[in-house]
């Protein structure tokens, strides 16, 4: 059954559920009726300001093979297909458990404060060198997203690997189990979403969840370098977890980091793998790639892959949407160059955006700029956190700072008076600003939290170069 992801009877056997209609086969799985492929299973997953089953007449009128249900649609026939269960969200894990009991795939988790989805990217790379590789898309990593990847798990699949997202405590436990990695990374531990945590200790424990659904004989690929080792390494000793490695520049860490350098189009990186020297090239400029590169290796190496092969297929890698994406636009009577940062924020990953721009080339008499939105859920001490960038931004010489949002008022205030570009409340203002100020030749360098909505200065910038509309400082 090549290309068949479930059957109706497998789908109805796996989630207790009563099925109507004629028989089918399923291709995908959706739960977004604006999205769908004709073919895919549409589960109506009932949330706080959506219903899903509002949409099962127009998943079906859209070419779904049949929709899961927890009550009978409106508008939606007797001899509709249809799988009838008492909740669709719990109907959902119990498909995505029964896609991971059938599945001989070596299994990956990630998890970590930063670099999660670059480090899966970069796991999909270097797997489908060698085989049929099934990863997370985009950030589907909670406690809908990680059942949802679980279930579209193909059956044929080699390779698999899970991006475990949380905010709270308890968050990543139920996904760990359910997911059951061979595998599990964790890429970082740092001040993020301290709103909901009264320290990195406890962010740490948060992370350490992720041992919990390690298989027997599973490994934990853990940060070297980060102060929580020794708490990460123990708890995942206790938890079972006996092969245990590491990354990062310290001397004992399994894969080590000896030198990185950064092109204007990649990252080079010379590191140790116990005695084996390895020099490789990741297709996305930036140190922080070269550390988060060592944890996809270990692992691309612990399920099977020759180290070699995996490190060849980094040079392929490109940014992530948001995360570092770069784009050349038309300005005036040249190009600016636009880093695309904005899908989310936090100091540690703020500093490596702002040093990654800091080794990025221009033009001579060109600047560089950054435009920075607040850093949410940083608790009580988010003013601090936004004031010290300043320190980091003045030692990478970054030319011109425009700031968004009432927490980056502490930034402003904090920066040397020639290298404020301007203050706004919110970035469709700060949008215009930094549009008025750009010159033929700048690099600017856009990031902040999802929830300062810096993505629309980027939008803002890419329609003036496509309506051909440079300022007066940009002719």
């Amino acid at each position: 059954m090549t290309g068949v992801l479930w059957t109706s009877e497998e789908a109805a056997t796996a989630v207790d559920g009563r099925r109507s209609g004629p028989a089918w086969l399923a291709r995908g799985i959706s739960i977004d009726s604006r999205t769908l492929a004709e073919g895919d299973l549409f589960i109506a997953l009932a949330g706080p300001n959506h219903d899903g089953h509002d949409h099962v007449a127009a998943a079906l009128a859209n070419g779904a093979a049949a929709a899961l249900v927890h009550k009978v649609p409106f508008g939606v026939g007797d001899d509709a297909p249809l799988i009838l269960v008492e909740n669709t969200q719990t109907g959902l894990e119990a498909l995505a458990a029964a896609a991971r009991r059938r599945s001989a795939a070596r299994i990956i988790a990630v998890t970590g404060s930063v670099g999660k989805t670059g480090t899966k990217e970069m796991l999909r790379l270097a797997l489908s060198a060698v085989g049929q590789t099934h990863v997370t898309q985009g950030n589907l990593n909670n406690h809908w997203g990680v059942p949802l990847s679980l279930a579209r798990l193909p059956r044929e699949a080699r390779f698999a690997v899970f991006e475990l997202g949380m905010n709270h405590v308890g968050e990543i436990t139920p996904l760990t189990c359910l997911v059951r990695p061979h595998i599990a990374i964790i890429t970082s531990v740092e001040a993020v979403h301290m709103a909901y945590f009264t320290s990195t200790r406890q962010i740490a424990e948060a992370k350490a969840e992720i041992f919990a659904g390690v298989e027997p004989e599973g490994i934990a690929i853990l940060p070297r370098d980060n102060p929580h080792f020794a708490f990460l390494r123990e708890t995942a000793r206790r938890a079972g977890v006996t092969r245990i490695e590491s990354f990062g520049t310290h001397i004992d860490a399994g894969a080590r980091l000896l030198d990185g350098a950064v092109d204007p189009k990649a990252t080079l990186v010379l590191a140790l793998f116990g005695d084996e020297a390895l020099s490789y090239r990741v297709g996305v400029p930036g140190l922080q790639w070269a550390s988060n590169s060592l944890a996809a290796l270990l692992a691309a190496r612990a399920a099977g892959i020759d180290l070699t092969v995996a490190a060849q297929a980094l040079a392929a890698m490109t940014a992530p949407k948001g995360r570092g994406e770069r784009r050349s636009l038309s300005w005036g009577q040249g190009r600016i160059e636009v880093i695309d940062e904005s899908y989310n924020a936090s100091p540690v990953s703020m500093r490596a955006a702002i040093t990654a721009l800091g080794l990025t080339e221009r033009p001579r008499g060109a600047r560089r700029i950054a435009v920075l939105g607040d850093m949410l859920e940083l608790g009580e001490t988010s003013p601090a956190l936004h004031a010290g960038l300043a320190e980091t931004l003045v030692e990478r010489r970054i030319d011109l700072v425009f700031t968004a949002g009432a927490l980056m008022r502490h930034l402003h205030d904090a920066l040397p008076a020639d290298r404020r570009g301007g203050h706004a409340d919110n970035a469709d203002a700060a949008a215009v600003e930094v549009g008025r100020a750009l010159r033929a030749g700048d690099v600017v360098m856009v990031k902040g939290s999802a929830g300062s909505a810096m993505g629309r200065v980027v939008k803002v910038l890419e329609g003036m170069a496509a309506a051909n509309l440079p300022t007066a400082a940009g002719t």
